[in-house]
């Protein structure tokens, strides 16, 4: 693996086109002469103080880095003796007074007697490290006078795989899966490398490997061994592999008459398998369950609780170092009901009755990943329970792999969100919650659905690296700004011409803006199909109630959204009063959430001087025009950037104006039905009828 990636060093060197395959681990030949060799004056040799895989695969990324940007060999040295101009790795277990102020994972580096010095309790610390010190490089920051100290802020730090066995993946859109089952464990890709170093450079220690919607087949020896494999590459790195199991294994591939979480016989069968796979895999992490939602079995089944299932699991788990993620992502197909609430209702029951092994994992919002949701009302409201925060990084609301989102808006809106817990201001934020600083959480852990595939560039559209990029950023620091990480991910990536910087900067920072008010704005919420992305608002059938587009908007002759207040389904009240208060009363509640919680008429007039109606046809027709802002500024920045990566985002602008299109004409005249109302001006009438759109959206699910 080395090997091929200086081959990348060298072609790149030369003029190949970018691919995309180096993702933001770019090394390129820094252009600043002088800039280059004060960087080298520092970096003249690597001191490994240590002999673990993770150290040398610290000092293999430096070296290689290094190689790279300063364009000479730098050595790997054991003993620096007198010599200084040095990067010495350290991993240090004594009183050093450097790593005093760190967690286990943290690192320091701080440049002393001429040796820069990265150092760590942990040899994974020296690692995320050593990354840092790269990153500190590719970016253009001086490393003179360097003390730089960084902790993670969130325990565990995981990407969760959609996979499943026969390589395609749930809500992927950038080809199969990585992982090539058929061919592990005999044979091991390269490519799991450079995953792993992806990661690894933004602190992510864990992967779920296979999809929620879990196989029992991945409980059974034969992927026990293949899983095995892919955790022999990723430990190197930092990082424990995890499974999604199907809650009903003991029956299904155990050959138990029943899978109640009570049995004797269930919980030995448990136990029995856990014991097999740490056999296999000695720093397993631990369990991902999706149980009682959406058809998937659970111990409901028995008439048992979250709990109940949750903490078989965990005690299966007990004499090892491995966790629980149960997800809090239930609902049931009640039409008298709102899913909005249901996550709440099944979950704060149980507050405090999980085994310490368990963590609840909980979606940013209560319905599902949309564009622009509230935050679930369950953080905050769980003090006794560790809950997880899961994210969506691929782009299932939010266009596949053609529509450009960075979706770093989307995970700090969430996590800045105060609320309000315990009566608090300011220290009670999500992001509070969820790092265990508000409620005093002994696990605190956070994951995101994957966006990776088995495409060369590895997410499809290239701007949607910056996701994964922005998500594992998060994980570590949720202090850090969303424009903070776009400037930094888009030096690492496609330009460090400042010029350019600032124009996709800008860009990225008002995409999901853009998405937002021609797919879904003011609050409006998703209208749903069977492939999540054709716009069908008038749908009205389906086999539940809850998977109609009808039964979220709620158009009628009336208005339109959904009163989530005491006069309709009362969602509000599982938030806490001052919540409440910002978003019960229409005339106050901010826009971006005004149709998530009442059913507003079409005349009435907003706080920006428009009805209902005008504003969501501006909304509409905006969002939809400034797609072709987007692709004139886009154009602006080809001088600065790899032909191959502008050729392809052209072509995937142009294709997001044209289904930005699509939505805005979709939803206008379908609405239009109900409000009555005409087209405001300056804005024309669409040229198709809604007949013809609602062909193009049949047309679009057959492909």
């Amino acid at each position: 693996m080395k090997r091929l990636t200086i081959l990348f060093l060298l072609l790149s060197s030369i003029g190949y086109a970018d691919d995309g395959y180096r993702l933001w681990l770019k090394y390129d030949l820094i252009k600043d002469v002088a800039k280059r060799e004060g960087y080298a004056r520092s970096a003249q040799f690597i001191v490994l103080n240590g002999t673990s895989p993770v150290l040398k695969s610290a000092a293999n990324e430096l070296q290689t880095g290094l190689q790279g940007l300063l364009g000479k060999s730098v050595p790997i040295i054991t003993n620096a003796g007198n010599r200084t101009g040095g990067i010495v790795l350290t991993e240090s277990k004594g009183p050093d007074a450097d790593i005093q102020q760190l967690n286990r994972e943290g690192y320091r580096i701080i440049k002393k007697q001429n040796n820069i010095t990265i150092a760590s309790k942990s040899d994974a610390g020296v690692l995320y490290g050593a990354f840092a010190l790269l990153r500190q490089i590719q970016t253009g920051q001086s490393i003179d006078n360097l003390a730089l100290t960084s902790n993670p802020k969130i325990q565990y730090r995981l990407l969760n795989h959609w996979d499943n066995t026969n390589g395609t993946i749930e809500r992927g859109y950038a080809g199969g899966t990585l992982w090539k089952w058929y061919e592990l464990p005999a044979t091991v890709d390269p490519r799991y490398v450079d995953y792993a170093r992806a990661n690894a450079s933004l602190g992510i220690n864990g992967t779920v490997v296979n999809n929620v919607n879990a196989s029992a087949r991945f409980l059974t020896d034969e992927y026990i061994q293949k899983v095995a494999a892919l955790a022999n590459v990723f430990r190197s790195y930092g990082i424990r592999v995890y499974l999604s199991v199907y809650f009903p294994a003991p029956k299904t591939i155990g050959g138990l008459k029943t899978a109640d979480p009570l049995d004797p016989d269930v919980k030995k069968w448990w136990v029995d398998k856990t014991k097999e796979i740490y056999k296999a895999i000695p720093d397993f992490g631990g369990y991902l369950v999706k149980a009682n939602s959406e058809g998937e079995p659970g111990p409901q089944d028995y008439d048992r609780t979250h709990a109940d299932g949750a903490n078989t699991l965990a005690e299966a788990l007990k004499p090892y170092d491995g966790i629980v993620m149960w997800r809090a992502f239930v609902y049931k197909a009640d039409p008298k009901a709102d899913r909005f609430k249901a996550a709440y209702e099944e979950f704060t029951p149980l507050d405090g009755k999980f085994d310490k092994k368990v963590i609840v994992q909980v979606k940013n919002g209560p319905i599902d990943f949309q564009p622009r949701e509230p935050f679930s009302p369950l953080f905050g409201a769980m003090p006794k329970t560790p809950l997880s925060m899961e994210f969506q990084i691929t782009q299932e609301y939010t266009g596949f792999a053609t529509h450009w989102v960075y979706e770093a808006p989307i995970f700090k809106e969430c996590l800045d969100t105060d609320t309000y817990a315990k009566g608090k201001a300011g220290g009670s934020t999500v992001a509070n919650v969820i790092d265990g600083s508000l409620h005093g959480y002994a696990m605190t852990a956070i994951a995101s659905v994957a966006n990776t595939g088995a495409d060369r560039n590895w997410t499809g559209n290239p701007m949607a690296q910056a996701n994964w990029y922005a998500f594992g950023r998060l994980a570590w620091d949720h202090t850090l700004t969303s424009e903070g990480i776009a400037n930094e991910w888009v030096r690492m990536t496609l330009t460090s011409d400042p010029n350019a910087v600032k124009t996709i900067t800008d860009l990225m920072l008002k995409s999901r803006g853009i998405y937002v008010d021609y797919n879904t704005p003011i609050g409006l919420s998703r209208p749903w199909s069977g492939i999540h992305f054709a716009p069908e608002p008038w749908q009205e059938k389906s086999a539940r109630p809850d998977w109609t587009a009808i039964y979220y908007h709620r158009a009628d002759s009336i208005g339109l959204g959904f009163d989530r207040t005491a006069t309709g389904s009362n969602a509000l009240a599982q938030y806490s009063p001052e919540v409440q208060r910002k978003w019960n009363n229409p005339e106050t509640c901010p826009l971006p959430y005004l149709l998530w919680f009442h059913h507003v008429p079409w005349t009435k007039k907003l706080n920006t001087g428009r009805t209902l109606w005008d504003e969501l046809c501006t909304r509409f027709y905006t969002g939809a025009d400034s797609v072709g802002w987007m692709q004139q500024q886009w154009a602006q920045v080809k001088p600065a950037i790899d032909p191959e990566i502008f050729a392809d985002v052209t072509g995937r602008l142009a294709t997001q104006r044209m289904e930005a299109i699509w939505w805005r004409d979709s939803w206008v005249l379908y609405l239009q039905t109900y409000s009555k109302k005409p087209i405001p001006a300056p804005f024309k009438k669409p040229e198709r009828t809604l007949e013809d759109v609602k062909r193009l959206s049949e047309i679009y699910k057959l492909r």
